[in-house]
Order: C-alpha cells, then structure tokens, then sequence
C-alpha cells in the first residue's frame, strides 16, 4: 500500500499543483503581512490568474485580502490548510482510481499481442485481426492464447487468473476447447480457431470493461441531479449572507460589518462545497467494480451493482449452471435396433449441435462424424433435431418431440435425462444421460439464503424426475421442469408480476436459450466461461469462472459497496448542513468549513477505498 500511496503522491505533484500551491501561499503571505499592497490590485491583477491555475487557491488569497483590509496580519494556516488538506484528499482518490484502474487493467492486459500461425511448416506472428476461422495457430508456453478454439495436438495448463479470479491452473488437452486471454503455462499447442478474433471471448470482455462506466446507478443519478441544483443554491445563498446583512443593518442605522459578513460568507462557501459528495459516491461505485473484476466478476455498470445488491429472487437455469453440463451416457433401453446404431443414429443427427447433450452423444459415439451423411437438419427449440441421414428421416429429442411426431415411445425407470431416437417414423430406443451436480452449488444455494436471498427457483427443459432430484439435493425453493425458452420467460414473467417492486429477480444462465430470460429478469447473470455468446451479451453481470459461489460474492461486493455509499451520503450531507447553520450564524469559523469541506472529503475517499477489499 506504500508503494500505491508513493506512487499517488508523484502523479498529483505535477508542476501545475505544486506552482498552484506556491501561488497561492505567496499571495497569502503577501497580502496578509504587507499591508501597503492594494486589495484592488490584487483582485485586479492575481485573482483571475490564480483561480485559472486552480480554484481552491483563490480562497488563501481571499482570506489574505480580506486579513490585509483589516489590517491584521492574516491567518495564513487557513489558506495552506485548504490546500494541504485538499491534496490529501487528491492523493487518497489517487491511490483509489490507481488501484480500480489496475484491478480492471488487468482484464484489459488479456488482450494478445500476436497470433503464430502455422504456414508451410513454418511460424509467423499475425494480427489476431488478421486469423481467419479455421487457422491453425500454435500457442507456445508463457504466450496468450489470442483466440477461442479446439486444441489439435499437446496438453498443457492453462493459466485462467486474469478472467476468473482463480489462481489454480486448468489442464487442456486434445479435444479440448479454449477461450482466448488464458496463458499457456507449460507444453506447445496446436489450436484450431472457432471464431474470428472481433467474435471472441476476449474481445467481449473488453468491449463489456470499456462500456461499464457508461452506466450510471440511480445514486449517482441522484448526486449529479443534486448538485447541480444545490451548487448553484448554495453560491447565491452565501451572496445574499454577505450582502443582505449589512445593508439590513445600515437601514436600521446600525454598523454594517461587511468584514464579519464576507468571512461568514466565504466561511460559508467553503462548506458547502459538494466536493465529499460528487468524488466519493463515483469512486466507491469504480472501486466496486474493479474489486470485483478482480475477482472473475464483470459488472457492466454501476446501475447493475445497485441492482444486484437488492436481489431477493434468483432463479437458475439447471444445466452448465447448478450442473456440471458435462453429460456421459448411462444406457441405451428399449432398443429395436442394434445399440450401437441407434447411438449412431443420435450422433449424427445432432453433429451440428454444440449443446453439451449433443456432446455427449458424439463423445459417446467415438468415431468421426460424417457430415455428408446428413442432411435437411431442423433444429426444432426446446424438443430435439429432426434430420436425414442416408436419405432416412431420423428424430432425436424429448418425449415431446415424440409426441409431436405421433411416435409412441418407453419411459425409463431410472434417473437421467432421456433423449428418444425415432428411425423413419419409427420408435428405435431411448438413450440416458446422466449430469453431475457443481460440488459448490449447494453450498452456494445455503449461503445465498444466508446473504438475504428469500426464494431460489430452478427453471429447466429436463425432465420433472431429475429436476425434483436436483432440487431437493441443493436445497432449492421451487423447480419447474419440461419448459421451452419461451415458457422460461413466462415463468420469469410470473415472478416478476409476483413479487415486492423493492425486491430484485436475478436470472442465472449459460445457453443461448437463455438469452430472453436474461433480458427480461431485473438482472441477468451469465456464466462467462461456459456460456455461448448470446447469453454473456444478453447479460448484466458476467462469472468468469463457472462456480456458482462467484453469484454469492458479486451478491456480497456489491451490497458492501452501496452501504459505502449510503454511508459517505449521510455522513457528507449531516455534516455540511450542520456546518452550513454554524458558519451562518457565526458558530464556526473557517477551521470548520476546512474540515466541512476537504476533511469530509478525505474521510468519504478513504471510506470509499474499502470498496477495493476482498469479501
């Protein structure tokens, strides 16, 4: 923290404030211990150029004039103490803004630099922009994987810090898929690109990281509202505290005082300045979002991190969210072919699926893929693939695509999901999956309650069985099973029209079927490393890694940062309007208005620091 606060201290001592701070020392001592200078002059000649360097030093240099007027020798400390104690305050927002920065930077330092490429035999460094989809690109170790694709050949770990907070290193093989902004840490590998480098998942972070101080939260809405009513309020009533006054009193044939009233009027101005209020409320929001980027979490904008404090629903997706959305054939039942056909049947149709079901069934099935085998495939949404292979139409799916299809098919006993396979309109058998429960989720649905949460609800197109089963095993409030993408948004639709206006619904999702529960919901939530692209855009609030208990902690960080800023609001307006009465009636003297101002400000930049800190 040394260092940071040393490094703070350099980049605000700039020639321009420390020749701010010289002047404005000089003109205190000059007008307040020579008498002979002339207050016209000084206004006249050095006011102007003293408040073009900076503003806070045309206050010493009031305070000299108004001393030198009265013929008393000036309290200078006044006018250094504004100045000394405001650079304070410079140096601790400094530090705070460095350190977000940093915390963010080290997403934006994800982004590669080159791209090998493999071109007859041999290596040449290319733009990432420049790689087509398909390329071959070697990643060497120690080198940043630039973008998204299917290992080829090698096995190594893969270093995953700068996008998901997590500092234990991933094992990547062939067949493996990787995301861009992952270090290679140990062996050479060959990566077939997926996606253009503008397509991926680092380039969508970073896109995501520049536009979230865009977004501004209904507090910061507020302040900037605020003060531009009260700036303007508080300069005319600290006029009309200078003037009114004595005129009232040579009416009244009393003395003027318009030495007293200008020292209260100017005691006045210092006071109320909304300094406190207008640094501090941004900053905890940016200190926020960068503690919590740090920790694999990306908040698009602080309006999300308010948002996200107040939720009191949330509702998951099952598969690749509270499961592992790794699938592994169990059994194939009820079969009127040979197993291995019908598997075959099941791969084929669903080669051009990257759904983690489809996966499996290639996984399963073991061989290469002949895709000229298929063709006239039809994705139909929430029920299954309908295709031609070998010229004969093959169905794989759901019961409800069965029922659809007029096709009478078996049940099974056993828990799992069951994908039916129907061969020329025929039922063929049925296949059983299997997915294996997050080992965090459950411990994440209990603490998520413990945080505040008051209902979690589960929305899936599995089966009732194994939807009741994962319920009950983490724990959960409510789950509804068999549901299309749009009968999701219905039930998001339900909940919302249900619940307190105050409460907020978080939706968490991975799928591109996802994408309009996301929307819809008071705040989407992605699970960044698994989710298609659909779901990460459609998102508020993106987790890096796939650990349901980075919900937990945004849930935490953000509720600690808004608490911050309702603490430096409360604190930073009781405080002034107290002064504020004070120095209007003469109570307080410019020692105050100090502390009114700039002390204030300190005391809310270092509150606002906090929001840096780990949960």
């Amino acid at each position: 923290m040394l260092a940071d606060i040393c490094t703070g201290l350099l980049s605000i001592l700039t020639p321009e404030s420390i020749g701010a701070i010289a002047l404005g020392i000089f003109t205190g001592l000059m007008f307040g211990a020579i008498p002979g200078i002339s207050g016209i002059m000084a206004i006249s000649i050095l006011l102007p150029l003293t408040f073009y360097v900076s503003p806070l030093v045309g206050i010493p240099m009031l305070l000299g004039i108004y001393n030198e007027s009265r013929g008393l020798e000036g309290e200078f400390a006044e006018g250094v103490a504004v100045m000394l104690f405001y650079q304070i305050g410079e140096l601790f927002q400094s530090y705070a803004v460095g350190k977000s920065r940093r915390n963010i930077s080290a997403l934006m330092d994800i982004r590669p630099d080159y791209a090998n490429v493999e071109r007859n035999g041999k290596l040449e460094k290319t733009d990432p922009d420049e790689v087509c989809v398909g390329s071959v690109i070697v990643v060497q170790p120690g080198e940043k994987i630039p973008i998204d694709g299917v290992v080829l050949e090698g096995n190594s770990t893969l270093n995953t810090s700068a996008l998901t907070g997590e500092s234990l290193p991933r094992k990547a093989k062939e067949g493996d898929e990787v995301i861009s902004g992952c270090i290679n840490m140990t062996g050479v590998l060959k990566v077939q690109t997926t996606k253009e480098f503008e397509e991926s998942t680092v380039s969508k972070i970073l896109e995501l990281v520049e536009d979230s101080g865009s977004r501004k939260s209904k507090s910061e809405n507020f302040i900037s509202k605020f003060a531009r009513v009260y700036t303007p309020g508080v300069c005319a009533a600290a006029l009309l505290l200078a003037v009114l006054p004595p005129v009232a009193g040579l009416l009244l044939g009393n003395s003027p005082e318009w030495g007293v009233w200008l020292y209260r009027a100017l005691t006045f101005l210092v006071i109320s300045c909304p300094c406190a209020l207008v640094i501090s409320i941004p900053l905890s929001f940016f200190a926020g979002i960068g503690g919590a980027g740090k920790e694999g979490i990306l908040i698009k904008g602080s309006n999300f991190m308010e948002t996200l404090s107040k939720t009191k629903i949330v509702v998951f997706d099952k598969t690749g969210t509270l499961t592992q959305g790794v699938f592994e054939v169990n059994g194939i039942h009820h079969n009127q072919m040979e197993k291995e056909k019908v598997l075959e049947y099941a791969a084929l149709a669903e080669c051009s699926s990257s759904h983690p079901i489809s996966l499996s069934l290639k996984r399963a099935y073991g061989k290469e893929i002949d895709r000229s085998r298929v063709t006239e495939v039809e994705e139909v949404s929430g029920h299954g693939v309908l295709a031609k292979i070998d010229g004969i139409d093959v169905a794989v799916g759901n019961a409800k695509l069965m029922e659809r299809l007029s096709v009478s098919y078996e049940d099974c006993h056993l828990d799992g999901t069951l994908i039916h396979v129907a061969v020329d309109g025929k039922y063929a058998g049925h296949i059983l999956i299997s997915d294996m429960v997050k080992p965090s989720s459950k411990k994440a649905v209990l603490e998520l309650k413990r945080a505040g949460v008051k209902r979690t609800v589960m929305l899936t197109g599995d089966a009732k069985s194994v939807a009741d089963k994962v319920a009950a095993e983490l724990g959960l409030d409510e789950a509804y099973a068999e549901l299309l993408p749009a009968d999701k948004v219905e039930q998001v639709e339900r909940l919302l029209a249900g619940k307190n206006e105050k409460e907020k619904l978080a939706f968490v999702g991975d799928g591109i079927n996802d994408a309009p529960a996301l929307t819809l919901a008071d705040i989407g939530i992605a699970m960044g490393a698994m989710g298609s692209d659909a779901a990460i855009e459609a998102a508020d609030v993106v987790l890096m890694d796939d650990d349901p208990m980075k919900l937990l902690k945004g849930i935490l960080i953000s509720k600690k940062c808004i608490a911050i800023v309702y603490e430096n609001i409360v604190f930073a307006l009781a405080v002034k309007f107290a002064c504020l009465a004070l120095g209007a009636f003469g109570v307080g003297n410019m020692w105050l208005a100090i502390f009114a101002d700039v002390g204030v400000m300190v005391i809310a930049v270092i509150n606002a620091v906090r929001a840096l800190k780990r949960e």
